[in-house]
């Protein structure tokens, strides 16, 4: 690889691994009605696999040969946010490994995926709270990112098996800390980033897509809760918070409408031009997907399964339509970077444009 590449290598393709594994698990869930999911599903589980591995070298060669390029993304009030994704995709492998019954596999990458997503939810928090730098203009729903990766965490934790003594206290600590530190921060920065959508310009047409990370607490939060509840001994009365998670799904649903609203918007006043902000659209509604499915199993809720089902087709729309447009522009030399890259922003409904994210 040139060195070009890649010190210039964006933190965000691992949301790559991200989209097409919540594809593969949510076409898994659905594959008991649809059995020709099934074999999708598994196909895209190891062609996931593949993708992480063949990402890990530059992702990696980076920080050995490029580190004070890793280190200002890592400091930018931005770009930072997206270095979680990687760790996500370590949660994500685990999952996948889970499903083979490669079960020391799955542990492994699962702790390895929570401790870095500990970390990243510490540094990226840290440097954004001793800079000088940070504006309105920075801020977006990719900030939900480093909550999303903790929320994550219970998605992989309740079912790693064989675990004893401090071990599998080591476990159960990751996924409640996963749960409670992540959910809380994405409460707090809902309140922020509410305030920049209502009293400050709005974001360039590049970053639209970033509305629908929104999805990606909401959707993750209900499978987290009814997975944490579902996996601990000592809570008896489980009822309340599977009534919660499906209070989290209604939130959902206004999230959801608004995504689409706005996006249409976008589509219509402005141009939306292919970055590789687009894979905000799969993986955050993916996992809602995968919440409405779980709050319809737990509640026994059909209406609520129909919904993620239709929703479904949506994600599977948006990935190929994603899938496809990055291979093009991979193919053509295109633009890829995005909303963490090195772009100008692009225009907006005002005449005084944002300054560049």
């Amino acid at each position: 690889m040139r060195s070009e590449t890649i010190c210039n290598f964006n933190p965000s393709w691992f949301a790559v691994v991200m989209g097409t594994g919540v594809l593969a698990m949510t076409g898994s869930q659905y594959s008991t009605g649809l059995p020709l999911l099934a074999a999708f599903s598994q196909l895209l589980m190891y062609a996931n696999i593949i993708i992480f591995f063949v990402l890990l070298v530059p992702w990696t060669l980076r920080w050995l040969t490029c580190r004070a390029s890793a280190v200002q993304d890592l400091r930018h009030p931005m770009r930072s946010n997206f270095y979680p994704t990687m760790t996500i995709a370590l949660v994500v492998l685990g999952i996948h490994f889970k499903q083979m019954a490669l079960l020391d596999l799955a542990y492994y990458f699962w702790l390895a995926g929570s401790l870095g997503t500990v970390l990243f939810s510490i540094v990226i928090p840290y440097e954004m709270f001793k800079s000088e730098d940070i504006h309105l203009d920075h801020i977006t729903p990719a900030w939900f990112i480093p909550p999303v990766a903790l929320i994550v965490i219970p998605l992989g934790g309740p079912f790693i098996e064989g675990r004893t003594g401090v071990e599998q206290e080591l476990v159960i600590l990751l996924n409640y800390f996963g749960f409670g530190a992540g959910f809380l921060l994405y409460v707090a920065l809902l309140a922020i980033c509410m305030y920049r959508f209502i009293l400050h310009r709005p974001m360039p047409n590049v970053l639209a897509p970033t509305i629908w990370i929104g999805l990606g607490p909401i959707g993750a939060g209900a499978v987290a809760l009814v997975n944490l509840i579902s996996g601990s001994a000592f809570v008896s009365l489980k009822e309340p918070f599977f009534v919660l998670a499906f209070l989290l799904w209604g939130f959902g649903i206004w999230w959801l409408l608004l995504a689409l609203g706005l996006t249409a918007h976008y589509i219509r006043r402005l141009r939306l031009p292919y970055s590789m902000g687009w894979w905000a659209f799969i993986f955050p509604l993916g996992a809602y997907v995968a919440g409405s499915h779980i709050v319809a199993h737990v509640l026994g809720l059909t209406l609520v399964d129909w919904i993620g089902f239709a929703l479904y087709w949506l994600l599977l729309g948006l990935w190929l339509a994603t899938l496809i447009r990055g291979v093009h522009s991979v193919i053509s030399g295109g633009p890829v970077n995005g909303p963490t890259g090195q772009q100008p922003p692009a225009q907006t409904e005002n005449t005084d444009a944002p300054q560049s994210a």
